[in-house]
């Protein structure tokens, strides 16, 4: 992995972010919603809202509109949210923290489990324990969330009456009580991923132990496990890796679903109650901070699959 390529990959990091920018601002101008009207309401008169317009720059032609934006995002200056009267850019970020971790608990979790069962389940490719994690992995991947969700929560909380149904803790006020209110929603989030993590997992090192540096390796004489270890299991995580990546987007965004049944604060649900009560700045600030984030992770997920895979060379 060259420096040259990194920085490609920046770049390319950056000019992704540019273009959600400008895809963000062209919708949230397309919406119905007039700012002014929803800070002032309805029975406003027609000067207050002349003098709103004219404050906020509304009246400015929109490419104007859209440089100020942006230079003020570029420092994490996203306006006032029109719903609370506060700043922005704190409250989304708070609610990013409250995804992230439990994004970061679910994919521990995932990773942990799915992994090797994948591993174990190529392994023993058309036995009983190949057919139970692939019908394991049809239902993680066919049970909706709010089934899983709400299956999770009447089964474990009666036989675990200490793990909460309901709610949220930040760690910094009380790390014990934060794990048991996460339980729950983690787990929820993980019985999807592992699905996809095992399926993914096992189909790959499949591929890998009929290649033929592994077969060059056995013949070789090395202990199965350190073939296990340092071929397949090492080249097999290479496509796992990228699915990861790919499920960062949907568990920030695609979560609402558990963070509404959990009452977690997340930024899914931020966004979704931006969106309600057309709150302009927040749904850009939400959107806009949601993809800097995918767009880390994917390069992050780049750069560890070219450390991992030694046969990858940028020029």
């Amino acid at each position: 992995m060259s420096l040259a390529w990194l920085l490609r990959r920046l770049l390319l990091m950056v000019y992704t972010v540019v273009i959600v920018s400008v895809l963000v601002f062209a919708i949230t101008q397309a919406l119905p919603a007039d700012a002014a009207q929803t800070l002032l309401g309805e029975n406003a008169s027609p000067e207050a809202l002349a003098a709103v317009r004219t404050r906020l720059g509304l009246d400015d032609p929109v490419w104007l509109q859209f440089a100020h934006w942006v230079t003020r995002a570029a420092t994490g200056n996203f306006g006032v949210s029109m719903r609370t009267g506060l700043p922005v850019a704190p409250e989304m970020l708070t609610a990013l923290s409250r995804s992230l971790l439990l994004a970061a608990g679910a994919l521990v979790v995932t990773l942990v489990i799915a992994v090797p069962l994948g591993i174990f389940a190529a392994l023993r490719q058309g036995r009983a324990a190949d057919t139970m994690t692939s019908i394991i992995a049809y239902l993680g991947v066919s049970l909706p969330e709010f089934v899983t969700a709400t299956a999770l929560a009447l089964l474990l909380t009666d036989i675990l009456p200490w793990l909460p149904a309901t709610g949220y803790v930040s760690p910094l006020e009380d790390s014990g009580l934060a794990l048991r209110h996460l339980t729950l929603p983690i787990l929820t989030v993980s019985v999807i991923l592992i699905a996809h993590v095992m399926r993914m997992m096992r189909s790959e090192t499949l591929d890998v132990l009929q290649s033929d540096y592994v077969r060059a390796a056995r013949l070789k004489g090395l202990p199965e496990r350190t073939v296990l270890v340092h071929h397949v299991m090492r080249n097999a995580l290479l496509p796992v890796i990228t699915i990861v990546a790919l499920d960062v987007g949907y568990l920030l965004g695609g979560i609402i679903v558990i963070e509404e049944i959990f009452a977690i604060p997340g930024i899914g649900r931020a966004l979704m109650i931006a969106i309600t009560t057309r709150d302009l700045p927040s749904i850009q600030a939400g959107a806009m901070i949601m993809a800097v984030t995918y767009a880390i992770t994917n390069t992050l997920a780049d750069v560890v699959y070219a450390l991992l895979d030694r046969r990858i060379r940028y020029d």
